[in-house]
């Protein structure tokens, strides 16, 4: 199995290509942010923060911040890969708005063997870490490039997004190992109930 993908409903997933579009699939297939431990993990795992960042701050209101900031870029994307212009007004003000707050600041830091590590300047606050996100989705939607990498999975029931990076463009699922599996499991069991019949 893939780093990043579990088979736990609450592992994060992370592999879409893009911070923005991974925060995406924590609602998939059902809301994977459901408390703060489990966004601490997310917000780690995506790179955010390096790792073991305190983020005693974060609280239930980063929760709520989190899924209404990822709601907005959820609609744009979608109204980007339908072509529906008309549906970026709100989403794109709060993206916007959120763009603004710096995000948290590096630093490097001296690691206990001598080489130099990342860290950040400060403890992060939920304001910056939705701007580094919603930075990244404004990079992503206004790149004429990067967007047209812009897939939804093929797999049935799976509405994840990812950006498609592979060469020439042919990727199909979100995961190889989770969508594409699924389908190369009921494509078998098709021709062996074709060949039984």
């Amino acid at each position: 199995m893939a780093p990043g993908i579990g088979t736990n409903p609450y592992d994060p997933r992370f592999g879409a290509g893009r911070v923005c579009l991974d925060l995406l699939a924590t609602a998939h297939p059902e809301e994977r942010l459901c408390s703060v431990a489990v966004l601490h993990a997310w917000i780690t795992g995506s790179g955010l923060v390096p790792p073991g960042t305190l983020l005693a701050r974060a609280d239930a209101s980063w929760l709520t911040a989190f899924r209404e900031l990822r709601a907005h870029v959820d609609q744009l994307v979608r109204a980007t890969l339908s072509c529906e212009p008309g549906a970026y007004d709100l989403p794109l003000a709060r993206v916007n708005a959120a763009a603004r707050a710096a995000p948290p600041a590096p630093r490097a830091l001296r690691g206990r063997d001598g080489t130099l590590v990342r860290g950040l300047d400060g403890p992060p606050e939920c304001a910056a870490l939705l701007g580094a996100i919603a930075r990244d989705a404004v990079e992503l939607l206004t790149d004429p490039a990067a967007r047209a990498g812009l897939r939804q999975c093929a797999g049935d029931n799976c509405a994840l997004v990812y950006l498609d990076s592979s060469r020439g463009r042919r990727r199909r699922w979100c995961s190889s190992e989770v969508c594409g599996n699924r389908e190369r499991v009921a494509r078998h069991r098709r021709r062996a109930a074709v060949s039984r019949a």
